[in-house]
């Protein structure tokens, strides 16, 4: 078979994946809308006492929004007891002064403050989570990325969602939160938006996918101690995936509420867009690596593009291209109305589809990944190997 003839084979193959593509994308839209209307789980009875809630906020470095996201976890309408337990492993760390200021705008809720150098494991938010645990001191603990943001009732309805029969614990989808912070937020937000939220969604509609996100992990302190705590999972990439995992084992499930909330999306430039998102999927490729490589069809307006530039394709792949981009627009307005979500900047979208294409592509060069400033190699067993490697400390500090 000449180069010719291969090529000619290429393309019908490319565009049958683009219309798979196409269709994953409308049934991904119609799943949105049935994972939005679904009823809420019971709420807790008004006059029922609310169990006490950890909150435990692993922080590093000045991040944008830093005070506005972790303020909105000090407001909630939650009638039980609130502990906030943040954790840092520098003594000079900038956030240290963000703490301060969310202790005098809330005086009479505790928060906790944890100063720890040890490092206990190549997982370094692990690490200062470690730290953090002997300080909590209430029947729930729900963990939450520094960089999220949610509404007053946030707490009732994770609540009232682990308190359903068979839960052991639950995650949060999340939705992305670019501010005005210029083109490449507004491309951060999309990929979060158009093609994280709808593939979980598909992903856990036909069994098919076991989440568990960074942005909320609630649990008993009980089911934590069971799983062996956070030291359990101190080199772990996937430590949210992980945690999940161990959760179900301890004889439960994943609760997903059916709300999404705040991912603040803070890149200003492509190479730490890329960056992020490279980190991303290589993290999804060592969790599920057959689910990710049969993902390749969700890229169908890359796809049917590349089916145009073979010889012999025609005009029916530049339809197929606009097809595809028709059937993203679809998703993001559907995903934007089940969810409340500000429109998107829809002429971003074809630049969107291109850039996840290539990140996707190059995700299987290598292993590498950057967290934080710090460079990891990923093993196949999913653990974290630093590439200049990790000192310990035992300096530790609990204000």
């Amino acid at each position: 078979m000449d180069l010719n003839e291969l090529l000619g084979w290429i393309a019908p193959l490319l565009l049958t994946m683009a219309l798979a593509g196409c269709v994953y994308a409308l049934l991904a839209a119609w799943l949105t809308g049935r994972f939005a209307d679904r009823a809420a789980p019971a709420a807790l009875a008004p006059d029922a006492p609310r169990p006490g809630v950890t909150i435990l906020k692993p922080l590093c470095g000045l991040e944008p929004d830093l005070f506005e996201n972790l303020d909105s976890f000090c407001r909630q309408d939650y009638a039980g007891p609130v502990q906030v337990v943040f954790g840092v492993q520098n003594a000079a760390d900038p956030a240290l002064a963000v703490v301060q200021r969310l202790r005098a705008a809330h005086p009479s809720l505790r928060l906790d403050l944890v100063v720890d150098a040890s490092q206990h494991g190549s997982n370094r938010k692990v690490s200062n989570l470690i730290n953090m645990s002997e300080k909590i001191a209430h029947e729930v603990v729900v963990l939450a990325d520094s960089d999220m943001s949610v509404r007053p009732d946030y707490l009732e309805r994770v609540v009232a969602a682990l308190s359903q029969p068979g839960v052991t614990g639950v995650t949060c989808l999340y939705h992305g939160v670019p501010g005005e912070r210029g083109p490449f937020a507004q491309l951060a937000a999309l990929a979060i938006d158009v093609q994280f939220v709808p593939n979980v969604i598909l992903g856990t509609s036909f069994d098919l996918a076991r989440p568990c996100f960074g942005s909320t992990i609630a649990m008993t302190a009980a089911s934590l101690a069971r799983i062996g705590g956070f030291r359990a999972f101190k080199d772990d990439l996937a430590d949210d995936y992980a945690i999940g995992e161990a959760l179900r084992a301890d004889g439960g499930r994943m609760a997903i509420p059916a709300f999404t909330i705040g991912h603040a999306c803070v890149d200003t430039d492509l190479s730490g867009l890329w960056r992020h998102e490279l980190r991303w999927n290589r993290t999804i490729r060592n969790v599920d690596p057959k689910g990710y490589a049969g993902s390749v069809v969700t890229h169908a307006f890359p796809l049917a593009l590349l089916a145009a530039l073979m010889p012999g394709a025609g005009i029916g792949a530049l339809a197929v291209a606009a097809l595809a981009l028709a059937c993203r627009i679809l998703l993001c307005l559907r995903i934007e109305r089940a969810f409340g979500l500000a429109p998107h900047a829809y002429w971003l979208l074809p630049i969107r589809d291109m850039l996840s294409f290539i990140n996707f592509t190059w995700s299987f060069v290598s292993g590498a990944v950057t967290w934080k400033g710090h460079d990891y190699r990923v093993v196949a067993d999913g653990t974290l190997i630093p590439e200049h490697g990790l000192g310990r400390e035992s300096r530790a500090t609990s204000v």
